[in-house]
């Protein structure tokens, strides 16, 4: 059974891991391969993506497609995709400390994300509004810092 496989040696080698990181999966892309560590998603292009900076990851029948917080989306053809994107919602759910979504006055909501590195501290946090609000709008954006304080202040992260 093909499910069993093992990572190819030299695409193993060619990972630029942290000590202590370990292969959890891998699937092979039109490119190479897709490999999923405890501690980031490695594209068949070699690009590191931790599990901290990854907004989305979405599965279709066309492949795997990945938003990683600073706006990038990468995207990977896979037709066997095995364990892989259930281990990344896994790694990537298990990331996200406090996902909560505050409604702003009047002017709809937004999301507050903190994130932290796997076994980790707290990051940071994200805000993420709802769509047609401008997260460039001061007025907003200090009614969203507003909201994120209290949330901070309550939950003591």
């Amino acid at each position: 059974m093909s499910f069993f496989r093992r990572l190819p040696a030299d695409v193993r080698k060619s990972l630029e891991t942290e000590p202590g990181e370990r292969v959890l999966t891998f699937a092979a892309s039109d490119e190479g391969h897709v490999v999923a560590t405890n501690l980031a998603l490695f594209l068949s292009d070699g690009k590191r993506v931790p599990y901290e900076e990854i907004d989305k990851a979405a599965w279709d029948e066309d492949g795997l497609r990945v938003l990683a917080v600073d706006g990038t989306w990468h995207f990977e053809r896979i037709p066997e995709p095995r364990l892989l994107p259930e281990t990344i919602r896994e790694r990537v759910n298990s990331t996200i400390v406090v996902n909560k979504h505050v409604s702003l006055p009047g002017r709809g909501g937004v999301r507050l994300v903190a994130r932290r590195r796997p076994g980790g501290e707290v990051l940071g946090w994200t805000l993420v509004f709802d769509d047609g609000l401008d997260p460039e709008d001061p007025g907003l954006r200090a009614q969203a810092e507003q909201a994120l304080e209290g949330l901070r202040r309550s939950m003591g992260v």
